[in-house]
């Protein structure tokens, strides 16, 4: 049986969903520990960690109930999609969309036939490991139910914004501001009035599309400001740099008491 998907409700409604990234503690705990802290969903990301898709199917197996797990996969290409779907994934990201093709592709990738052409396989993680009574209605509900993110981070990306916007089956747009300020020529420049126009360009695309436009804050004010622009679905940190912050903060009080 395919689970409800809160975040994609959540998003279509017009609201917001707040949540974080997982690049480094492939531990069985991570998932609820992220849902304890009040994150509702977990983005396992394939592109900089080199996981598996073994390992996601683990992560995602033991994301507990109140976490929807979601997957930045390494690449558009279909073999990086579906077993990552059927692993239990509630949602993929894909990074790198340029245009209205790719994100065809995408949702191809993720939907099953007759609108796209994802492989059939019933039973498995994505459904619970409950074999359907009508195969028919757990294809819908799969493909209603999973939420589809295409990253903006190249200039090519940015100039077909409403097309990729406009594709039907694509939920999210979001900007992966390492990748774009270096397409733009200014890596790293994240207050480049450059960089913050394209910013602004994404919320305003997603908002004429019914879109939701996502984001990566590495801070609260980042938070804050995103969501001022517009900006629905927010990743506060990611585990490695939470981790190591709070660790720092608490270590570096402790030493004040001994100085």
């Amino acid at each position: 049986m395919i689970a409800s998907n809160r975040v994609k409700a959540r998003l279509r409604e017009g609201g917001v969903s707040l949540g974080s990234f997982c690049l480094e503690f492939r531990t069985p705990g991570i998932g609820r520990l992220a849902a304890a802290a009040g994150a509702e969903f977990l983005i396992y990301d394939m592109e900089h960690s080199g996981w598996s898709t073994e390992t996601i199917a683990w992560l995602a197996a033991t994301s507990g109930s109140e976490l929807v797990p979601v997957v930045r996969v390494p690449s558009i290409e279909a073999n990086s999609i579906a077993p990552v779907l059927d692993s239990g994934a509630a949602g993929i990201m894909v990074p790198m969309v340029e245009d209205a093709a790719q994100a065809r592709a995408i949702v191809a990738a993720a939907t099953y036939p007759p609108a796209g052409r994802r492989g059939s396989a019933f039973g498995l993680a994505a459904g619970g490991y409950v074999p359907p009574v009508d195969a028919a209605e757990e294809m819908r509900a799969a493909d209603s139910e999973t939420l589809l993110i295409a990253q903006i981070e190249t200039v090519a990306g940015l100039e077909r914004l409403d097309e990729i916007a406009a594709i039907d089956g694509i939920d999210v747009l979001w900007v992966g501001q390492a990748d774009l300020t270096a397409s733009l020529g200014k890596p790293g420049s994240y207050e480049d009035p450059e960089f913050l126009d394209a910013l602004a360009r994404v919320a305003e695309a997603a908002e004429r599309n019914g879109k939701a436009a996502a984001y990566l804050a590495l801070s609260v004010d980042e938070g804050r400001r995103m969501l001022a622009l517009g900006y629905r679905m927010i990743a506060y940190g990611a585990d490695l740099w939470l981790y190591q912050s709070a660790l720092r903060d608490g270590l570096a009080r402790l030493r004040d008491e001994v100085k």
